[in-house]
């Protein structure tokens, strides 16, 4: 659609959930809703159980617990808004709600990733620095951490309703995903948007690019750590405690470099693959998270099957 005679920002968007496959929302909302259900009910175990256990107040199992209450607000923001979409057709949303959820919905991502990177850095004193572990990764350190973690967000991201709400004149006021996102407003805007799209590039590698290099860093120096240890046995022990850590990294990151290395690369995605591929950021993490950690975490297996126990038993 032309820009020509293009109006100013409208009082409301519509959100086109997935492109391209609308005839098909009503089954992909199951699959959603499933996903919600699991990841609530995973999370919430996971913050009871860490709640009820003072044992499990180690700073490895608080940062656990932060991690797990960002999932819960995270999906919590993604799936009603997108069930409403596929169950009920309800795909307009206000301008104000949109810009709320293109300021929230990133924010809880950014936060995960600065909640990885704290507990990369966790693993790495308990590793380097076993004796002065507590003393490192006291309360206060973690209230600190925390906080930077929630300034950083903010910093970085503020600035998108902010300048979203500047943007007049759109070709469309239908927006290609199931959320409000920044570029995808963007890209129906007229006019000059290098600035906005400067501004994305920018966000991508104040947060998720300079967690990335951090977290590789340290498991950098945690391997030449190890790798001088002389028992295989140390090694492997020391290696199992960061392997849960590991696999919530994989899980987190792998979709978000899939997608840029496909844009790097000239790879075109289909509008509703990328759709889907999105909604794998906010989704699959949070839902996996607290399996890993269930699974991997002996601590975890123990608790989870001592509340489980039959009384009596």
């Amino acid at each position: 659609m032309s820009c020509n005679g293009s109006s100013s920002q409208p009082s409301a968007f519509t959100l086109a959930g997935i492109p391209g496959l609308e005839s098909a929302h009503t089954w992909f909302a199951i699959p959603f809703l499933m996903v919600y259900i699991f990841t609530v009910l995973g999370n919430c175990t996971v913050l009871f159980l860490i709640w009820a256990d003072q044992s499990l107040h180690e700073p490895m199992f608080l940062l656990l617990a932060l991690l797990a209450a960002i999932d819960l607000s995270l999906v919590t923001s993604v799936v009603p808004r997108m069930l409403a979409i596929f169950w009920a057709g309800a795909k307009e949303v206000s301008v104000h709600a949109c810009l709320a959820q293109m300021f929230f919905i990133p924010s809880f991502y950014v936060m995960e990733s600065g909640v990885l990177l704290a507990m990369a850095f966790d693993r790495f004193v308990a590793i380097l620095q076993p004796l002065r572990y507590t003393t490192i990764m006291a309360r206060h350190t973690l209230v600190k951490m925390g906080l930077v973690i929630v300034v950083r967000t903010v910093v970085v991201l503020a600035p998108a309703p902010v300048m979203a709400n500047k943007l007049v004149g759109f070709r469309t006021h239908i927006i290609a995903y199931s959320y409000c996102a920044y570029m995808a407003m963007v890209q129906i805007a007229c006019g000059d948007t290098s600035n906005h799209v400067a501004y994305g590039l920018m966000v991508i590698v104040a947060s998720v690019g300079v967690d990335l290099l951090f977290i590789g860093l340290s498991y950098g120096f945690i391997l030449q750590a190890v790798f001088h240890i002389p028992s295989k046995e140390a090694k492997i022990k020391a290696l199992s405690t960061c392997g849960s850590h590991l696999c919530l990294i994989l899980t987190f990151y792998s979709p978000v470099v899939f997608s840029v290395l496909a844009q790097t690369l000239g790879y075109s995605m289909a509008p509703h693959i990328r759709v889907i591929v999105d909604n794998l950021y906010f989704l699959v993490p949070p839902m996996v998270n607290p399996l890993i950690y269930g699974v991997r975490t002996k601590q975890m297996r123990e608790r989870v099957l001592w509340f489980l126990r039959c009384p009596g038993t």
